[in-house]
């Protein structure tokens, strides 16, 4: 088996073998996976992180060795904490990395990629899954705030609702499913609203009752998603109630207590 590392920024993770393919997930900078298959100048992934599949360029990534691969999946994991911030290697090349952008090796603001030692200035979080503090997970959300939507995307650049989730619990040490529909069947079901805290989730569904959307439950009967933009709204038994539009924009399935 062959392994690599996002080596960019942020790169798309399709459906299919093809530019033009749906984008379902991204790999942000410092994300590592398994090569599963190979068909042409595509490569077939599973991330590391949530087991996530999906096909990338094969000229957007670096090949790393099962011993590095290992030595990644045992090493603390530091991840950026800037919302946008710079990485430098030893010839002044800059890269930009958004928040949650994986430092491997990292130890007193430099890290290793492959040959390259580079270096990290900015605010780096640890991700161990140690005792969840609610108010740094709301913290962590409003960190989002007003990044547009995108699907799949899960940078301040372009997130979707349950990339949202995922990268705030991701970057308080805890992980949880990549997709909304799976995020859902995690966690304790709480009966009514009044029985939830800032940082439990709240799931939505379709006429069809398919978990559609994900939002992060806040204090005082409101919630933050990622809906046109990561936004705050109100939410009560019926769902989510658009401040702006002053109407229900998503049918409120379940609350759920995630930590």
């Amino acid at each position: 088996m062959k392994y690599g590392i996002c080596n960019l920024s942020v790169i798309p993770v399709r459906l299919e073998d093809s530019h033009v393919s749906e984008q379902i997930n991204q790999l942000l900078f410092g994300e590592y996976f398994r090569i599963i298959e190979s068909l042409n100048d595509w490569v077939k992934i599973e991330n590391s992180f949530d087991k996530y599949v999906g096909w990338i360029d094969s000229k957007q990534f670096l090949e790393i060795t099962e011993e590095e691969f290992n030595s990644l999946e045992s090493s603390t994991h530091y991840l950026a904490n800037d919302y946008i911030d710079l990485i430098f290697d030893d010839k002044n090349n800059i890269i930009p990395v958004p928040i949650g952008s994986l430092l491997p090796f990292y130890s007193n603001h430099t890290f290793k990629l492959g040959f390259k030692n580079l270096n990290y200035e900015g605010e780096v979080v640890v991700c161990e899954n140690n005792n969840i503090n609610r108010d740094k997970l709301v913290d962590t959300a409003y960190t989002y705030l007003s990044a547009p939507y995108l699907w799949g995307g899960k940078s301040p650049l372009g997130i979707d609702c349950s990339g949202l989730t995922q990268m705030v619990y991701k970057m308080n040490g805890m992980q949880i499913p990549r997709d909304s529909i799976e995020q859902a069947k995690t966690g304790e079901v709480l009966s009514f609203i009044e029985e939830s805290e800032p940082g439990d989730l709240a799931f939505f569904d379709n006429e069809e009752g398919i978990i559609i959307h994900v939002g992060i439950i806040l204090e005082d009967n409101y919630i933050i998603h990622a809906h046109g933009n990561v936004r705050i709204d109100r939410i009560d038994h019926t769902g989510i109630f658009n401040v702006d539009t002053k109407r229900h924009t998503h049918k409120l399935r379940v609350i759920k207590k995630i930590c």
